[in-house]
C-alpha cells in the first residue's frame, strides 16, 4: 500500500509505503474530524492546506510535552524514518526512491546512522514500528 506524494521535499513527485498501522490512524482522525478539501486543513481556512510553519509548531509542541530535550525540527522525523528502514533492511535504491532522492549518494548520508544490532522482528516489518508506541488516548477511544 502507498501514498503518491505529490512536490514533496526536493519538489519531487514519489510514491512512499504507508503502513496499516498508520492508515487506521488517518482513517480514525478523518471520521472524527471531516475534512473535506485538505487532510490536514488550515486552522483558519479549511480550504487551504496546513502550513508547514503550523506542522513545525505542533511538532515543537509535543516533543517539548513528550519531554524530548534532543534538539532539532520536523525533518528529524525525516532523517528517523530513513534510519528505521535501514536498519530493517530496506534497501538503498527503494529508500533513495522513497525519499525522493535524485542520486544514491544522498541516500548514503543515511548509512552512519544505521544500527545493524535493531532486533530481527523490525527487521521483519519495518513499517510496523509504531505499532509498538503507546498509543495517544485519542486514537485509542476510536
Amino acid at each position: 500500500m502507498c501514498v503518491r506524494v505529490v512536490q514533496g521535499k526536493g519538489a519531487r513527485d514519489r510514491y512512499v509505503p504507508l503502513s496499516a498501522e498508520v492508515l487506521q490512524v488517518l482513517r480514525s482522525y478523518w471520521r472524527a474530524e471531516r475534512p473535506v478539501h485538505w487532510l490536514f486543513p488550515a486552522k483558519r481556512d479549511a480550504s487551504r492546506a496546513l502550513d508547514t510553519k503550523s506542522a513545525q509548531r505542533w511538532y515543537y509542541l509535543a516533543r517539548d510535552a513528550a519531554g524530548i530535550t534532543k534538539r532539532g525540527g520536523i525533518h528529524t522525523l525525516r532523517h528517523c524514518y530513513a534510519t528505521h528502514l535501514l536498519e530493517a533492511g530496506v534497501d538503498l535504491h527503494c529508500l533513495s526512491q522513497w525519499l525522493g532522492h535524485g542520486y544514491l549518494s544522498t541516500t548514503a548520508r543515511y548509512l552512519h546512522l544505521a544500527r545493524p544490532e535493531v532486533p530481527d522482528g523490525a527487521r521483519r516489518t519495518p513499517l510496523a514500528l509504531l505499532a509498538a508506541l503507546p498509543q495517544h488516548t485519542a486514537t485509542a477511544q476510536q
